[in-house]
């Protein structure tokens, strides 16, 4: 049976999507489960969430020994671990896939993350994986750099679906939807069909929160303590009313009328970091049609056992947002550095979690050789 609060938030227009994946999962039936039983409709992944999953290397035993034998080294292992897991997991969900017409069923795989600040190499990379995997429900996941923008573009010029992350400005998520439509016009003059094309951009929530909440106390003050909390939603609300007002546009609507889909906002990171706040807040207060929350196994735990979904919580609380955002500059948070620590963060983070990750695979390659 499915579960009502999950349910419930389908029905706003919300679709909810894992961010989370291994292959004791995929084997276990557990992701099954979940689209069964807790209305998921999608999985992504990112270097952390693989690196932890290696961790539990037997579920990846007989691949990494086949990998070993052929001496494959430990670059072609992780793309051949991770393209396998994706593919796997594309087909479990395809039956989604086929039921929402291609918008949902979506398993994204993101480029190596040490090309962040790589125009043309995150490009190749996009192909490769798409090539690679070999599913029309997968997505390419490429970061939302100032070198990344490009590389949006020309790939979604080839007709491959990009899930855009590490967006954490409002500045930013603009020249995202641009990049997109820059994308789908080049795709149209390259022969694709656009209704094949799909797109999410990942607006980044709970980090904003823990980044100026540090900010805020170290302000002192009352007004400073009052705003804490506040900024993740804020912002991720007024990042909505910007995807209104660009996907309202004749440019957009010529697109459309060649059967364009929109680029979904996707909440990510919506696991509450701060004990003290709501542990569904993230879910709950960006309920909103036509958008994509992607949850940690644990935030949709909590999700299904007591969030109160009350429909839609984003459209009209535009004012407030911006009040919001007016007050943290009144009180001393610089927002525009506040997101460029975020995004540089946001890439060392997951450039670590990609050293984890090759050290782990190396240190089981090297197990199974010895053997």
């Amino acid at each position: 049976m499915t579960n009502s609060n999950t349910k419930a938030l389908s029905e706003v227009g919300v679709s909810i999507w894992l961010d989370d994946l291994n292959r004791t999962m995929l084997e276990q039936g557990e992701l099954t489960e979940l689209v069964e039983e807790k209305s998921v409709v999608g999985v992504t992944t990112n270097p952390t969430i693989f690196a932890t999953a290696l961790k539990d290397g037997a579920a990846y035993d007989e691949q990494v020994k086949d990998l070993a034998a052929r001496g494959a080294d430990v670059d072609e292992a992780v793309f051949e671990i991770t393209t396998t897991d994706v593919r796997n997991a594309c087909d479990q969900l395809k039956s989604v896939y086929d039921a929402s017409n291609g918008q949902d069923g979506r398993v994204s795989i993101e480029v190596d993350p040490r090309l962040a600040r790589d125009t043309e190499g995150t490009t190749a990379s996009a192909k490769k994986l798409w090539g690679t995997v070999d599913r029309a429900n997968a997505m390419i996941k490429i970061p939302a750099t100032v070198e990344g923008l490009p590389a949006i573009t020309a790939t979604l010029a080839e007709g491959i679906s990009v899930n855009v992350t590490l967006i954490f400005s409002l500045d930013r998520y603009r020249q995202v939807m641009n990049a997109y439509l820059e994308g789908l016009e080049q795709a149209k003059a390259n022969g694709h069909d656009l209704s094949t094309i799909r797109s999410v951009a990942s607006f980044f929530v709970s980090r904003v929160d823990t980044e100026i909440d540090k900010r805020l106390d170290a302000i002192g003050s009352d007004d400073a303590a009052a705003l804490k909390g506040k900024a993740g939603v804020a912002n991720a609300r007024l990042a909505y009313q910007a995807f209104e007002e660009v996907f309202s546009t004749p440019r957009w609507q010529s697109l459309a009328d060649d059967g364009a889909h929109v680029q979904r906002p996707l909440w990510a990171s919506t696991g509450v970091k701060n004990p003290e706040y709501k542990d569904t807040m993230y879910v709950v207060d960006l309920a909103v049609d036509n958008t994509v929350n992607t949850m940690p196994p644990k935030t949709l735990d909590a999700v299904a056992d007591h969030a109160e979904v009350a429909g839609d919580q984003v459209t009209g609380n535009y004012d407030n947002a911006r009040e919001v955002l007016a007050q943290l500059d009144a009180t001393g948070v610089d927002y525009n550095d506040v997101v460029k620590v975020l995004e540089d963060e946001g890439v060392s983070k997951f450039e670590d979690s990609w050293g984890e990750l090759l050290d782990s695979v190396k240190g089981e390659l090297d197990k199974a050789a010895t053997k």
